[in-house]
């Protein structure tokens, strides 16, 4: 049997194996906490009580889950882990007002928190690990969506470019249609719009994608055809790769509007969390500072006469400048807010190639995120020079500003820190800023801080 004969009917039963899965999880915990609590058992009629409302709240947790779930079948991990998290919250809500409303007055407070701990951590690692599987499954060729795509234009070609990226999604293209096709597009899978009916039934397509425009006849006539056929469909408007970015949809009246989504740190929810969370950070860490700071100084002050802080002025918040802290790297030279270090760059000392190397030259930045001038995590503060410079050479620059800058971010984590001898390092540089500030959660940055000190142990090459 090929890959395209293995039966897609398996399918619909994974997200009833997760929700199972689910269930046993909770009841699993459940009874792990009574055994911590064992004074529970003396309340045998509540016990039954609390075991049954357990389960009785799954059912709007649930509900609240497949409701959330997105139809598309790309599987993004902190998506996950937002949408189990707020399912546990879901569930606590539920079960919580359950037993006030119920009288259940024998379980110590303690017991919840507990339980609803062991939930917050179980819960999401299940979920992580089975979709981990399940793309893992996907890509041995199982549980594929038959798809075609209407149209050969650059939204078509972007669109199969972005479900062949990952083959974990389990999308297969069996074929393009359109009556006037690029001539360089997939000549072998190319067929005319009206062969698009009979190709749906025969190949019992399950996803048909829609990229042309101005094509209302073709519009409508395929819609139908997924109709007749319990196909979904989906409308890919042709959106120009300047605006390639996420979109909301809201309406004028009864006409659909798409606006670029606003920054998420404009909530103030979500900037209070994040600063909370680096006024926290950074104090612990400086309260252990001088462990480091004493021995890092005196091995500057031996390598090279100077101080041990270099302070340089770079574009923050909004595009005002500020003082940006590191330990000293190199010998003072009147080229320091000129020029990029090189990998051989004779500028260095021996112990600031080191410092370099380990990042421990960035370590004095958490004063200037417990001062307010830089986030832990953010986009990278640039030289000013570089600023006025790159604004001019690279599109959607100064977006990365209206964030506070980080000590590590996004594109560091992809490997895009260091140098930029060449404008295309800046570009990408760039585009991964933007997405970090267009996709912001508190989840995000844990993961870029995680991803931050492994890379550290591991060792990057552009560290220099």
């Amino acid at each position: 049997m090929t890959n395209i004969e293995r039966p897609l009917s398996r399918g619909k039963y994974i997200q009833l194996l997760f929700s199972i899965c689910d269930l046993a999880i909770i009841n699993l915990l459940f009874w792990l906490t009574i055994s911590v609590f064992p004074e529970i058992k003396t309340f045998p009629h509540e016990l039954r009580e609390l075991w049954l409302v357990v389960n009785v709240s799954f059912v709007p947790t649930l509900a609240w889950t497949a409701r959330r779930r997105h139809s598309m079948r790309a599987i993004v991990l902190d998506g996950v882990t937002r949408s189990t998290l707020s399912a546990v919250v879901t569930h606590a809500l539920f079960f919580l007002s359950l037993i006030a409303f119920l009288g259940i007055r024998s379980v110590p407070g303690r017991a919840y928190v507990f339980y609803y701990g062991l939930m917050l951590v179980v819960l999401p690692l299940f979920r992580i690990a089975g979709n981990l599987a399940l793309k893992t499954y996907r890509r041995h060729g199982y549980n594929f969506a038959r798809v075609v795509i209407v149209g050969t234009g650059a939204t078509a070609r972007r669109l199969y470019e972005n479900m062949q990226r990952d083959s974990g999604y389990g999308y297969k293209v069996l074929g393009f249609f359109d009556d006037n096709p690029d001539e360089d597009f997939f000549a072998d899978k190319v067929y005319p719009v009206d062969e698009l009916e009979a190709f749906v039934e025969q190949k019992q397509i399950r996803q048909i994608f829609f990229t042309l425009s101005g094509h209302n006849a073709a519009l409508a006539r395929t819609i139908k055809i997924a109709d007749d056929n319990v196909a979904d469909f989906y409308y890919v408007p042709q959106i120009p790769h300047t605006l390639a970015r996420k979109f909301e949809l809201n309406s004028i009246g009864s006409l659909p509007v798409l606006s670029i989504s606003r920054n998420p740190l404009k909530n103030v929810i979500n900037r209070i969390i994040k600063r909370s969370f680096d006024v926290v950070v950074s104090s612990v860490f400086l309260c252990f500072y001088p462990l480091i700071y004493i021995p890092v100084a005196i091995a500057i002050k031996l390598s090279s006469p100077g101080p041990v802080y270099f302070r340089q002025e770079r574009t923050g918040y909004l595009g005002k400048s500020f003082k940006c802290l590191k330990f000293r790297t190199m010998r003072v030279n009147a080229g320091a807010d000129k020029c990029q270090a090189t990998q051989n760059d004779p500028r260095k000392t021996r112990v600031g190639d080191f410092l370099r190397k380990t990042s421990l030259d960035e370590l004095p930045q958490f004063i200037n995120v417990l001062r307010g001038d830089m986030s832990i995590v953010g986009p990278r503060p640039h030289m000013l020079k570089h600023t006025e410079y790159y604004t001019r050479m690279v599109d959607r620059y100064m977006v990365r500003h209206v964030v506070k800058p980080g000590i590590t971010g996004w594109a560091q984590v992809n490997g895009f820190r260091g140098l930029t001898d060449e404008l295309w390092k800046m570009e990408r540089r760039v585009e991964h800023d933007v997405w970090y500030i267009e996709n912001w959660t508190f989840l995000l940055d844990l993961k870029i801080m995680v991803r931050t000190v492994l890379n550290v142990f591991h060792g990057e090459k552009n560290a220099f």
